[in-house]
């Protein structure tokens, strides 16, 4: 495996969300890696519980934000070759994206996420 280093462009896994960024630290098992856009946005709910919505607290998961830094493992962190996209446009596509995906399922978890997703997009989009 090619080792990477403080400055590569990657693309990261953080918790169900994918993001496009740069490392900019390396702490042990660990890269720093600082978001430059959105490849996939979170999944809505309890990660803990997929696709349930019974459970203590629907959680409504943002995406990272435009800059913001993240401590990943370094097995969930891969090199990024091609021009990385602009966050705001990359967001909205990935958002667009997991809508998509979530009517075609059909599921009252799907519904739920739906909700949680169109509030977002008022935030993020305003």
């Amino acid at each position: 495996m090619t080792e990477l280093k403080i400055g590569d462009s990657v693309t990261a896994f953080y918790k169900t969300g994918k993001y496009i960024g740069e490392i900019t630290d390396i702490r042990g098992d660990k890269y720093l890696v600082r978001v430059l856009a959105v490849a996939k946005h979170p999944m809505q709910g309890d990660i803990h519980s997929g696709k349930e919505i019974d459970v203590p607290l629907f959680h409504e998961r943002r995406a990272l934000a435009y800059r913001e830094q993240a401590n990943i493992p370094i097995k969930m962190v891969k090199p990024y070759a091609g021009e990385i996209p602009e966050y705001v446009t990359s967001l909205k596509e990935a958002v667009t994206k997991m809508k998509e995906e979530l009517q075609a399922e059909d599921s009252l978890w799907a519904q739920k996420s739906i909700k949680n997703l169109e509030v977002l997009e008022k935030d993020y989009f305003k």
